[in-house]
């Protein structure tokens, strides 16, 4: 019984002589790759043939590795969309006018940043950490002092730059600012964008307290202890 493609079979044999891949001649007419296996078994394929075909591989499968990275990126960028929405609908139900919310942020934020020895203060390189934690202090504790901040930078860091950035940043005369130098001598450069470590601190010890004994109290009963 002749095949139904055996009409194309000098056509495709030829292509295949020219260097073709059995894979591109599949894809190309449809022809099972059983019945053109059989139709090449004889076709030695010389050293330009063969580094044509491979050369052609290469290519396809770079196409193939961009398609996938162009899709990759593409559902990243639709999660990150998703998680932003979601943080959106979560802001969206919260009464940021309750003091008492924004106290229990401040407390967990301050149980992972703020000192536990005796005094009230949060060491940061991320200046909307810095922020967040100044304002919320000040709305909810409003005699509240704000006292010295402290830089704590690399040894090839400039300290005039490093204050002029901060009390920028934080909104803070730059006189209440002082630093502190790491006396080894830095293996790399520093980055551009890094600024160093500033420490903030209010005067009152209470405040530390305060938030500590909430955020631990808000383990305890959300996990059960204080039921």
């Amino acid at each position: 019984m002749v095949s139904r493609w055996y009409k194309l079979r000098d056509e495709v044999v030829k292509l295949r002589k020219e260097g073709t891949s059995i894979g591109v001649i599949n894809k190309k007419y449809g022809i099972p790759k059983s019945t053109l296996s059989c139709w090449f078994r004889k076709i030695k394929l010389n050293k330009y043939q063969k580094d044509r075909i491979y050369k052609a591989a290469s290519i396809r499968m770079d196409k193939a590795r961009e398609k996938a990275l162009l899709w990759h990126h593409s559902q990243k960028e639709n999660r990150i969309k998703l998680a932003e929405k979601e943080a959106d609908s979560v802001l969206s139900s919260i009464n940021m006018n309750d003091l008492s919310v924004l106290e229990v942020a401040l407390a967990f934020l301050y149980l992972g940043e703020g000192a536990k020895s005796n005094e009230t203060s949060i060491g940061n390189a991320n200046p909307l950490v810095l922020k967040f934690f100044i304002n919320a202090v000040k709305k909810i504790y409003p005699n509240a002092k704000l006292g010295k901040c402290q830089l704590h930078l690399r040894s090839d860091q400039n300290e005039l730059a490093a204050i002029d950035y901060w009390a920028h940043e934080l909104k803070t005369n730059k006189r209440e600012f002082s630093f502190v130098k790491d006396k080894r001598i830095a293996k790399t450069k520093t980055y551009s964008n890094y600024h160093g470590v500033c420490v903030v601190r209010f005067t009152e010890i209470s405040i530390q307290r305060r938030l500590l004994f909430l955020c631990h109290k808000f383990c305890n009963i959300i996990t059960g202890l204080d039921s």
